[in-house]
Protein backbone atom coordinates (compact mmCIF):
# COMPACT_ATOMS: atom_id res chain seq x y z
CA UNK A 1 0.00 0.00 0.00
CA UNK A 2 3.18 1.95 0.65
CA UNK A 3 4.26 2.07 -2.67
CA UNK A 4 1.30 2.87 -4.38
CA UNK A 5 0.11 5.68 -2.24
CA UNK A 6 3.70 7.16 -2.96
CA UNK A 7 3.63 7.09 -6.81
CA UNK A 8 -0.34 7.93 -6.62
CA UNK A 9 0.74 11.06 -5.22
CA UNK A 10 3.15 11.53 -8.04
CA UNK A 11 0.35 10.64 -10.12
CA UNK A 12 -2.39 12.52 -8.62
CA UNK A 13 -0.23 15.74 -10.19
CA UNK A 14 0.33 14.86 -13.16
CA UNK A 15 -2.72 12.59 -15.34
CA UNK A 16 -3.37 13.65 -18.78
CA UNK A 17 -5.12 12.06 -22.35
CA UNK A 18 -3.32 10.17 -24.66
CA UNK A 19 -2.74 11.79 -28.19
CA UNK A 20 0.70 13.18 -29.23
CA UNK A 21 1.86 15.74 -31.74
CA UNK A 22 5.35 16.04 -31.81
CA UNK A 23 6.51 14.84 -28.03
CA UNK A 24 10.20 13.54 -28.03
CA UNK A 25 11.30 10.54 -25.50
CA UNK A 26 13.74 13.53 -24.54
CA UNK A 27 10.39 15.95 -23.69
CA UNK A 28 8.86 13.20 -21.72
CA UNK A 29 11.60 12.32 -19.57
CA UNK A 30 12.04 15.69 -18.62
CA UNK A 31 8.65 16.15 -18.00
CA UNK A 32 9.01 13.47 -15.34
CA UNK A 33 12.12 14.61 -14.51
CA UNK A 34 10.30 18.21 -13.05
CA UNK A 35 7.31 16.63 -11.45
CA UNK A 36 9.15 14.90 -8.79
CA UNK A 37 11.52 17.53 -8.23
CA UNK A 38 8.66 19.63 -7.49
CA UNK A 39 7.08 16.97 -5.54
CA UNK A 40 10.28 16.05 -3.82
CA UNK A 41 10.67 20.05 -3.27
CA UNK A 42 7.15 20.17 -1.45
CA UNK A 43 8.26 17.21 0.54
CA UNK A 44 11.15 18.62 1.41
CA UNK A 45 10.11 22.21 2.40
CA UNK A 46 8.89 21.64 6.32
CA UNK A 47 5.75 23.02 5.43
CA UNK A 48 2.48 22.04 7.56
CA UNK A 49 0.59 19.85 5.81
CA UNK A 50 -2.13 22.41 4.89
CA UNK A 51 0.51 24.20 3.10
CA UNK A 52 1.70 21.27 1.39
CA UNK A 53 -1.50 20.38 0.31
CA UNK A 54 -2.33 23.47 -1.24
CA UNK A 55 1.23 23.34 -2.63
CA UNK A 56 0.01 20.28 -4.35
CA UNK A 57 -2.97 21.23 -5.93
CA UNK A 58 -0.79 23.80 -7.50
CA UNK A 59 1.39 21.17 -9.00
CA UNK A 60 -1.74 19.03 -10.13
CA UNK A 61 -2.98 22.05 -12.20
CA UNK A 62 0.30 22.91 -13.39
CA UNK A 63 1.13 19.50 -14.93
CA UNK A 64 -2.48 17.84 -15.90
CA UNK A 65 -5.42 18.35 -18.03
CA UNK A 66 -7.55 18.47 -14.62
CA UNK A 67 -10.68 18.74 -17.23
CA UNK A 68 -9.73 15.44 -18.73
CA UNK A 69 -8.55 13.42 -15.36
CA UNK A 70 -11.89 14.68 -14.18
CA UNK A 71 -14.22 13.96 -17.23
CA UNK A 72 -12.20 10.33 -17.34
CA UNK A 73 -13.03 9.31 -13.82
CA UNK A 74 -16.77 10.36 -13.98
CA UNK A 75 -16.79 8.08 -17.73
CA UNK A 76 -19.87 8.34 -20.06
CA UNK A 77 -21.94 10.24 -17.15
CA UNK A 78 -19.09 13.64 -17.99
CA UNK A 79 -21.18 13.69 -21.14
CA UNK A 80 -24.40 15.06 -19.75
CA UNK A 81 -22.73 17.58 -17.34
CA UNK A 82 -23.86 21.48 -17.87
CA UNK A 83 -21.58 24.24 -18.15
CA UNK A 84 -21.76 24.97 -14.79
CA UNK A 85 -22.46 21.45 -13.07
CA UNK A 86 -18.83 20.41 -15.24
CA UNK A 87 -16.91 23.75 -13.83
CA UNK A 88 -18.26 22.45 -10.21
CA UNK A 89 -17.19 19.07 -10.51
CA UNK A 90 -13.64 19.67 -11.68
CA UNK A 91 -13.08 22.22 -9.43
CA UNK A 92 -14.20 19.71 -6.76
CA UNK A 93 -12.66 16.85 -8.13
CA UNK A 94 -9.29 19.10 -8.16
CA UNK A 95 -9.54 19.33 -4.56
CA UNK A 96 -10.80 15.93 -3.61
CA UNK A 97 -7.11 14.66 -5.42
CA UNK A 98 -5.15 17.30 -3.75
CA UNK A 99 -6.31 16.28 -0.20
CA UNK A 100 -6.80 12.49 -0.87
CA UNK A 101 -2.56 12.37 -2.15
CA UNK A 102 -1.44 15.69 -0.34
CA UNK A 103 -2.15 14.10 2.89
CA UNK A 104 0.43 11.59 2.43
CA UNK A 105 3.65 13.25 1.73
CA UNK A 106 5.19 13.25 5.20
CA UNK A 107 5.17 10.03 4.97
CA UNK A 108 7.39 10.01 1.91
CA UNK A 109 10.60 12.53 3.17
CA UNK A 110 13.52 10.56 1.73
CA UNK A 111 11.94 9.02 -1.40
CA UNK A 112 13.01 8.80 -5.09
CA UNK A 113 12.63 8.22 -8.30
CA UNK A 114 14.83 7.29 -11.09
CA UNK A 115 14.07 7.40 -14.71
CA UNK A 116 15.47 4.08 -16.29
CA UNK A 117 14.27 4.31 -20.33
CA UNK A 118 11.18 6.11 -22.42
CA UNK A 119 9.53 4.13 -25.70
CA UNK A 120 6.61 5.63 -27.60
CA UNK A 121 3.59 3.98 -27.74
CA UNK A 122 1.26 4.55 -30.25
CA UNK A 123 0.83 8.02 -29.92
CA UNK A 124 2.06 8.63 -26.35
CA UNK A 125 5.58 7.81 -24.33
CA UNK A 126 6.01 5.67 -21.53
CA UNK A 127 8.63 6.61 -19.30
CA UNK A 128 9.98 3.58 -17.40
CA UNK A 129 11.80 4.07 -14.13
CA UNK A 130 12.02 2.94 -10.52
CA UNK A 131 10.99 4.03 -7.20
CA UNK A 132 12.79 3.59 -4.31
CA UNK A 133 11.24 4.29 -0.32
CA UNK A 134 13.05 3.93 2.85
CA UNK A 135 12.77 0.63 3.77
CA UNK A 136 11.00 -0.75 1.46
CA UNK A 137 12.73 -2.57 -2.10
CA UNK A 138 12.74 -0.50 -4.93
CA UNK A 139 9.91 -1.09 -7.70
CA UNK A 140 8.82 0.01 -11.02
CA UNK A 141 6.34 2.30 -12.71
CA UNK A 142 5.39 3.89 -15.84
CA UNK A 143 4.38 7.20 -16.53
CA UNK A 144 1.92 8.13 -19.64
CA UNK A 145 2.92 11.12 -20.95
CA UNK A 146 1.52 13.45 -24.04
CA UNK A 147 1.52 16.28 -25.30
CA UNK A 148 -2.56 16.34 -26.65
CA UNK A 149 -2.94 20.12 -25.59
CA UNK A 150 -0.26 21.46 -26.99
CA UNK A 151 1.25 20.93 -23.64
CA UNK A 152 3.72 17.65 -22.43
CA UNK A 153 1.45 16.46 -19.41
CA UNK A 154 0.38 12.70 -18.54
CA UNK A 155 -2.47 10.85 -18.41
CA UNK A 156 -1.61 7.79 -16.51
CA UNK A 157 0.56 5.94 -13.88
CA UNK A 158 0.64 2.23 -13.85
CA UNK A 159 2.22 1.57 -10.27
CA UNK A 160 3.24 -2.36 -10.02
CA UNK A 161 0.23 -3.34 -12.85
CA UNK A 162 -2.32 -0.92 -11.63
CA UNK A 163 -3.51 2.20 -13.38
CA UNK A 164 -3.98 5.41 -11.24
CA UNK A 165 -6.36 6.87 -13.42
CA UNK A 166 -8.44 3.43 -13.96
CA UNK A 167 -8.23 3.36 -9.73
CA UNK A 168 -9.90 6.90 -9.71
CA UNK A 169 -12.60 5.96 -12.18
CA UNK A 170 -13.59 3.22 -10.02
CA UNK A 171 -13.45 5.30 -7.20
CA UNK A 172 -15.39 8.06 -8.59
CA UNK A 173 -18.06 5.79 -10.02
CA UNK A 174 -18.57 3.99 -6.75
CA UNK A 175 -19.17 7.70 -5.22
CA UNK A 176 -21.70 8.29 -7.87
CA UNK A 177 -23.63 5.17 -7.50
CA UNK A 178 -24.04 5.83 -3.44
CA UNK A 179 -25.71 9.22 -4.90
CA UNK A 180 -28.06 7.10 -7.81
CA UNK A 181 -26.73 9.27 -10.44
CA UNK A 182 -27.25 12.80 -8.89
CA UNK A 183 -24.08 14.50 -9.86
CA UNK A 184 -24.72 17.41 -7.46
CA UNK A 185 -24.66 14.99 -4.89
CA UNK A 186 -21.27 13.86 -6.44
CA UNK A 187 -20.26 16.79 -6.10
CA UNK A 188 -20.92 17.52 -2.52
CA UNK A 189 -19.06 14.51 -1.46
CA UNK A 190 -16.21 15.52 -3.39
CA UNK A 191 -15.27 18.85 -1.76
CA UNK A 192 -16.07 16.88 1.77
CA UNK A 193 -13.22 13.56 0.65
CA UNK A 194 -9.76 12.92 0.25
Amino acid sequence: MKRRTFLSTIAASTLVPAHAFALTSAEAEKLVDKVVADINKVIGSGKSLNAMIGDFERIFKRYADVAFIAGSALGPDARGLSNSQRNRYVDAFTGYISRKYGKRFNEFVGGRVEVNSTRKVKSYYEVLGTAHLRGESPFELNFRVSNRTGKDLFFDLIIEGISLRLTEKSEIGAMLDKRRGDIDGLIADLKKAG
